[in-house]
């Protein structure tokens, strides 16, 4: 978005960039989209296959969650193959963010709130500094600052905000600027209100988005959609992770889709397809279900309509670049609004699939 005059920047435009490898958070630079690893860090072939998958669904960064000391050593060897920048998730022991920085983390992800002492604390940001990478500051329930966590006059939101900041003051102080914070919930609107919150408190500090312990496929795409599109519509978010208890890859997609319906970003294409009704007389379920499997591994931002009838064809999909729109034993093939081929059914998906290749991908 760029600046409209008369009206100042959004929020992030106004973020300092830090660079989670070659990868720009901040500033102004395109929301990075995130995802993180579900298999064993002690396996690198099976955690670097999952990145592989990640990657081809259009994640930019990939969090590794290194739970032990056994587990460096295949952090390491994923750092050094891995197609993707990994950030280093670490909870409890320093020792472990210190030593993630020597084995090629291009970032960290900590909770000051549960590393310990500030002694431990600034270990890790001295360890982040002198290997030139940015840390991520967590927040959440169970991470709050101390000092916050026991306040009375403090909304739980209010709590995460301030813990936030007292971190952000607390990483200054030791001349450590390179720094994204998060402050997650499993509350949509918690969520939209901490990092409205935030982005005024801290309005240099890069924001990263979502919902944590969002739930299964169904409630967290709602949950993520909801609160990070508010957020983004706002300006507000500089990279996002959408939480959901599935496959990481189904966490890439959903990300995709909330910046593409917010206007944000656009990965692939969109399909435009009709709930059908009483007048459809084909398997437009089918129909649509079988133009996305075979649209997958397209990254050209297109919009494709898969109608269920002529009514709802060209018309109402005038927009499309592109659609087919069923009637009885045939589709129409139709490309800006207009009509350019009758096909029959069992056609309609090979001759949309070759009009897509001729007009957008030669």
């Amino acid at each position: 978005m760029g600046e409209i005059a008369g009206q100042s920047a959004v929020p992030r435009e106004r973020t300092r960039r830090v660079f989670v490898g070659a990868v720009p958070i901040g500033g102004g630079a395109p929301v990075a989209v995130q995802s993180m690893t579900t298999t064993p860090t002690r396996d690198p072939e099976a955690t670097l296959g999952q990145i592989a998958e990640l990657a081809a669904e259009g994640c930019e960064i990939a969090r590794v969650a290194i739970p032990d000391q056994s587990s460096l050593d295949g952090f390491e060897a994923i750092c050094a193959d891995s197609p993707l920048p990994i950030v280093a998730d670490i909870h409890f022991d320093h020792r472990l963010a210190i030593e993630a920085c020597h084995r090629g983390a291009a970032a960290l992800r900590v909770n000051p709130g549960n590393i310990g002492s500030w002694e431990r604390v600034d270990a890790v940001i001295d360890a982040a500094g002198e290997a030139g990478i940015p840390i991520r500051i967590g927040v959440n329930a169970g991470s709050l600052a101390k000092d916050v966590e026991a306040r009375a006059d403090l909304t739980h939101a209010e709590k995460l905000v301030e813990s936030a900041v007292s971190f952000v003051r607390h990483f200054a102080l030791r001349d450590f600027r390179d720094v994204v914070v998060s402050a997650k919930t499993h509350s949509a609107m918690e969520t939209v209100e901490v990092n409205r919150l935030l982005s005024h408190a801290l309005p240099s500090v890069p924001l990263h988005l979502g919902v944590t312990e969002a739930g299964d496929f169904s409630q967290a795409t709602v949950k993520n959609s909801v609160a990070l599109g508010i957020l983004l519509s706002e300006g507000i978010g500089d990279t996002i992770r959408v939480s959901i208890t599935a496959p990481p890859a189904d966490e890439v997609r959903v990300a995709w889709q909330i910046l593409a319906a917010t206007g944000v970003r656009r990965r692939g294409p969109e399909i435009v397809s009709c709930p059908t009704c009483a007048r459809c007389s084909i398997d437009l379920m089918a129909l649509e279900a079988e133009v996305a499997r075979r649209l997958r591994t397209e990254s050209e931002p297109l919009c494709v309509a898969v109608m269920g009838c002529e009514v709802n064809g060209p018309g109402e999909a005038r927009a499309a670049d592109i659609g087919i729109a069923g009637g009885h034993g045939h589709c129409i093939l139709f490309a800006g609004g207009e009509i350019i081929a009758t096909v029959g059914q069992s056609e309609a998906v090979d001759a949309l699939m070759a009009e897509i290749e001729a007009r957008f991908c030669s």
